[in-house]
C-alpha cells in the first residue's frame, strides 16, 4: 500500500493575501488524533512534492481542514494557494505529532501558545472533548502581526462556544486570547511581552506560569520556539516527548514554505 492517499478540496477561504485555509474529504481508513500534522501535498511534475501540516479538524470531524500561508515563490504554498474545489491533493497515511495530551503530566490549566499558522492544530484541541476532561481551564493564546490575520476569530469567540456538544465546556474552560503587534488592538504584543509583563496572568484570570501546574503547547513560528523555550525552562519547565511526559511539548513541524 502507498503511504500516500488523495483527498478533494470541498472549501477554500482566503483570509488575507497572505493566509489562507481549506477543506477536504477525508477516506475513513485515515485516523489521527486531535493536534496532530500529516504530510500534505501535490504531484508536482509527476512526483509528489510535500509538506508537514497541522490538520485544524478534531478527530471525530469528517471532513479534514488546513490553514496554510501563501509564499509567493515557496515550491509548494505557491501552487496550494490557487486550490479551487474539486482539486486533489495528496496527503500522508501516517499523522504524527508531539502536540498530544498524553505527552504532558497532569496539571491544572493549559496554556496553547501559537503564532500565525501555528494556530491550526490547537483549532483541532480546542474542539476535542478529551482536553477539557484533562485541565479545569484551557487558554489558547494567538499572536499575529496584523488584525486581519486572526484567522477563526470569530468561529472560537463566536461559533465555538454555541457549539451543541461542546458550548458549555468551552464557555466555562476556554479563555482565547488573540494579540497583535504591528497595529492597534485590545491587546498588543508578543506572546514572551504577554508573559513577562504579567498581561498574559491577567487576561487568562490565573497566577503567572508556575510548572506545578500549568502546562504548555508551543506552535508557530521558529523565532517564537527559540524565544519561550528558555522562558519556560528557566521557570522549571520540562520538555515532554513520546517518552517521557513533561511540563510542556513543542511542535516542530511547521509549513513555511
Amino acid at each position: 500500500m502507498s503511504n500516500l492517499t488523495t483527498a478533494r478540496v470541498l472549501t477554500v477561504d482566503h483570509w488575507t493575501d497572505r493566509l489562507f485555509s481549506f477543506t477536504a474529504t477525508r477516506e475513513p481508513g485515515l485516523r489521527f488524533r486531535s493536534g496532530q500534522f500529516v504530510m500534505l501535498g501535490l504531484q508536482v511534475e509527476g512526483k509528489p512534492l510535500l509538506r508537514a501540516y497541522s490538520i485544524a479538524s478534531a478527530a471525530y470531524e469528517d471532513q479534514l481542514e488546513f490553514l496554510s500561508i501563501k509564499v509567493p515563490d515557496g515550491p509548494l504554498t505557491s501552487r496550494l494557494q490557487h486550490l479551487a474545489p474539486g482539486d486533489e491533493i495528496l496527503l500522508g497515511r501516517k499523522p504524527t505529532g508531539t502536540l498530544l495530551p498524553d505527552l504532558l503530566l497532569p496539571g491544572k490549566r493549559l496554556y496553547l501558545f501559537a503564532t500565525g499558522t501555528g494556530l491550526a492544530p490547537f483549532l483541532s484541541l480546542v474542539k476535542d472533548p478529551e482536553l477539557y476532561e484533562r485541565f479545569e481551564q484551557v487558554v489558547l493564546v494567538h499572536g499575529v502581526r496584523h488584525i486581519a490575520e486572526l484567522a477563526y476569530r470569530q468561529f472560537l469567540t463566536e461559533e465555538l462556544p454555541r457549539h451543541e456538544l461542546l458550548g458549555e465546556l468551552v464557555q466555562a474552560q476556554l479563555r482565547y486570547i488573540p494579540t497583535v503587534t504591528r497595529e492597534p488592538f485590545q491587546t498588543n504584543g508578543r506572546i514572551t511581552d504577554l508573559i513577562a509583563n504579567g498581561k498574559l496572568a491577567e487576561l487568562a484570570g490565573a497566577p503567572a506560569l508556575h510548572a506545578a501546574e500549568d502546562r504548555v503547547m508551543l506552535c508557530g513560528s521558529p523565532a517564537m520556539l527559540t524565544d519561550l523555550r528558555p522562558i519556560l525552562e528557566a521557570a522549571g519547565f520540562n520538555e515532554g516527548s513520546h517518552n517521557e511526559p513533561g511540563e510542556f511539548v513543542v511542535e516542530r513541524a511547521f509549513a513555511e514554505r
